[in-house]
This record gives C-alpha cells, sequence and structure tokens, in this order.
C-alpha cells in the first residue's frame, strides 16, 4: 500500500486531532484534506485548524483543503471516518465518492460497529449485519466491510471553538483489521500515524479491544448525559457508580457471550476510570451541543446483542428507554 492522498472525514474532535496531527508532519510526503461542516468548517478555511495538546502551553495551527463537498476530492489513498456510529449512513455516499480499487478506511467508532460480523470467526455469526447499525445494508453495500480497518481510540477531545480542539490527555489509537490479520497494509498506515506523532498500536484482536472501551462508553457515556455529570462527578456518587458496575458487567457477559476476552475486571476498569479527569463525555458533549445522541452503537446494539445471546441486560435496557427519550425531547427543543 502506498499513501500518497489522505482524507479525515469528518474533522471533528477526534477526526480533527488526526488530521491537525497529519498535516503538521514536517516531513510530509502524502497531502492531508478534511470533510467539516458549519462554522467548524468555515474557521478551518478562514483561519486553519488548531490543535492544543494536553503538555502543550500553545496550540499549534495547520492549513489545509476542507470542504463539506467529499465530491470535489480527488479519490483517495486512505480515508479516516471521524463520524459517529449514527452519522455514517448518511455520509455513505460521500465516503464511498472518495474511494478507488484499494483505498482502506480506518473507521474511528465508540461500541459496536456496523462491519462488526464481517470475517468473524469466534462468535457463530460471521457476516451478520444489524439494520440499526447499517440501516438498508447501505455501508455495507457502498463502502464494504472489506475496506475497514477497525480503531478504537483513547482520546479525550474536545472542539472548544470552531476550528479549536483541546485534548485533555495524551491518548492512543487501536487498530486492527476485521479479519485478525496483521496484513501489510496495516503496518502502512501504523507508520503513517505514528510518523505524524499519534501513538498507535495494532492488534490481531480488535474485537477485544472494542468491547473492553465499550464497558466504559455503554456505561458513562449515557449515564453523563441522563446527569449532566462529569466524569470526576459520576465516579464520586455511589449509587450512580453501582450503576456503571452493572452495566459493565452486562457488557461484559454479552462480549464473553461472543466470543470476546477481557484483559481486565470491572474492578479493574472502574479504576483505570478514575484516572481520566473531569472531561465530559461526548455524548454529554453532543447533547449540550444539541446534536443527535450516539445510543445505538453504545447501548441500543447491546441489548440487541443480549437478546441473540439470551444475555439479560435490565439495567441496559433501562439505560436505553431513558436515553432515547432524552434524545428525543433535547431534539424536539431544537
Amino acid at each position: 500500500m502506498s499513501i500518497k492522498t489522505i482524507c479525515v472525514y469528518g474533522a471533528g474532535a477526534l477526526g480533527g486531532t488526526i488530521a491537525a496531527k497529519l498535516a503538521s508532519r514536517a516531513d510530509n510526503d502524502f497531502t492531508v484534506s478534511a470533510v467539516a461542516r458549519g462554522a467548524h468548517l468555515n474557521a478551518i478555511r478562514s483561519n486553519g485548524l488548531s490543535l492544543r495538546q494536553a503538555d502543550a502551553e500553545n496550540p499549534f495551527n495547520v492549513r489545509l483543503t476542507a470542504t463539506d463537498d467529499p465530491k470535489t476530492l480527488p479519490p483517495q489513498d486512505l480515508v479516516i471516518t471521524g463520524l459517529k456510529g449514527h452519522q455514517l449512513t448518511s455520509a455513505a455516499e460521500g465516503i464511498a465518492s472518495l474511494l478507488k480499487r484499494d483505498t482502506r478506511i480506518v473507521m474511528i467508532l465508540n461500541g459496536i460497529p456496523w462491519w462488526y460480523f464481517h470475517r468473524d470467526t469466534g462468535s457463530r455469526h460471521a457476516e451478520l449485519q444489524f439494520e440499526e447499525l447499517d440501516p438498508g445494508g447501505k455501508l455495507w453495500r457502498l463502502i464494504g466491510p472489506e475496506r475497514v480497518i477497525g480503531c478504537v481510540a483513547y482520546q479525550g477531545a474536545e472542539v472548544v471553538n470552531p476550528g479549536e480542539i483541546q485534548l485533555s490527555h495524551n491518548g492512543r489509537f487501536i487498530l486492527g483489521e476485521p479479519s485478525g490479520e496483521m496484513s501489510a497494509d496495516l503496518e502502512v498506515i501504523a507508520g503513517a500515524l505514528t510518523g505524524a506523532g499519534l501513538n498507535i498500536m495494532i492488534t490481531s484482536e480488535i474485537r477485544n479491544e472494542i468491547w473492553s472501551k465499550l464497558m466504559g462508553n455503554a456505561a458513562f457515556n449515557p449515564i453523563s448525559a441522563l446527569t449532566r455529570a462529569l466524569m470526576t462527578d459520576i465516579l464520586a456518587d455511589p449509587p450512580l457508580m453501582d450503576m456503571v458496575s452493572k452495566i459493565m458487567n452486562e457488557v461484559r457477559a454479552v462480549g464473553e457471550a461472543l466470543g470476546a476476552c477481557f484483559n481486565m475486571s470491572v474492578e479493574q476498569r472502574l479504576e483505570q476510570s478514575r484516572h481520566i479527569g473531569g472531561v465530559r463525555t461526548s455524548m454529554l458533549q453532543d447533547l449540550i451541543g444539541g446534536k443527535a445522541l450516539e445510543i445505538t452503537p453504545l447501548v441500543g446494539i447491546l441489548v440487541a446483542l443480549g437478546r441473540l445471546t439470551a444475555v439479560p441486560t435490565p439495567v441496559s435496557e433501562t439505560i436505553l428507554a431513558l436515553v432515547t427519550q432524552l434524545d428525543r425531547e433535547n431534539q424536539r427543543g431544537n
């Protein structure tokens, strides 16, 4: 695989972080473009994209081609999506317009992704598609799961002003092929991102990493939206932490029923969460911003997979009902 052109599709908090670091690479031997929208796009076009890293006194600024119409860009060698799961279907045609025969797509997604069961040998459900994750099979058809490199991100980031991104810590990104292969493409992509100053790991067990992160996302994200609490507030409240623990146990039980292996206990995962600090979860950021909430990949599909595997998920079902209604009311208010 040769990478000469990279497009970050969805240059919000995480996507914008990657776009800025790629564009700032001193020995750039590829061009970087971004797909964004609204005030954020206008700011990037006018003033560039600024990124303040957690350990930096001042932000750095980069200039790059930015557009809200991907069809104005040439076909790309690599596409990196920074969209949330519920935003992907509406972007499918735009993403597809950027693809060449051998283009690969790094998809940074929280929760269970639409391609999850592609080439999955551990669950007895290989190639199963979920309508909730990919309505009408649009992503499967227009993009194709065979192009995907899975990505699990542990990077707190927030768009603090249009065109300005703040990192809460120096995080990491875990990449893996759905097949589990340690492919040449995976190595090349990891090398390009590492060269841009990103902390990249590669794995042959990307599904395990997906489930490990979902333990936190399925619990903290909806609870933070329902309570408007920062991570530190949730961690300091015993009744909320009891609920978090119960959801994490449900995630673990469903994941294990599908063949996933977890490298830490619920207690260890909770202890790890205490080091995150007083940040807003991505779902709370979206709630405050009046945006649609990322419910299905984090909670809805967990409940659906619980039914598929006959694993009870009573707390997650309650959270799903509450946060779904919260999203309706929030959207109605806008």
